[in-house]
């Protein structure tokens, strides 16, 4: 029978064990502890400071504050972290997980609705004559 049915016993072992695969659409994966993920931003709290930009070693983070747009390259991401570290307000994080395969290659950018504070008024001060000058009495 060995001969003849070489497989007979790796069939049968398939027929009465668990499945291989994980059922990925309907079931969510659970990623191991220690998984990188990716770099995801809050853009309500971001105030487009730009220190994520200067302290990512690669230089996959662009502010522009003109445009208020906030743009990672996910290919030049090292998943560091370094940039949700130095992040003052916090709004950076690394969420576990992988992005989506696309056909192309993109750089993700999110507007930024930040509207910076406007300066102060300045108060009126008293205009003191120059040069000196006492004013009459």
């Amino acid at each position: 029978m060995g001969q003849i049915l070489p497989f007979t016993k790796q069939v049968l072992k398939n027929l009465f064990s668990e499945p291989a695969t994980t059922q990925y659409p309907f079931v969510q994966r659970e990623y191991p502890e220690r998984t990188r993920g990716h770099v995801d931003i809050n853009k309500d709290q971001c105030i487009l400071c730009g220190m994520c930009m200067r302290s990512c070693p690669p230089g996959a983070i662009k502010v522009d504050r003109a445009a208020k747009t906030w743009t990672i390259n996910r290919f030049d991401c090292i998943q560091c972290g370094y940039c949700t570290e130095k992040c003052p307000k916090k709004c950076l994080s690394i969420t576990p997980g992988y992005q989506e395969p696309g056909p192309e290659k993109f750089n993700y950018s999110v507007e930024v609705p930040y509207e910076p504070p406007k300066p102060a008024a300045k108060p009126a001060a008293a205009t003191a004559p120059a040069g000196g000058t006492k004013p009459e009495a």
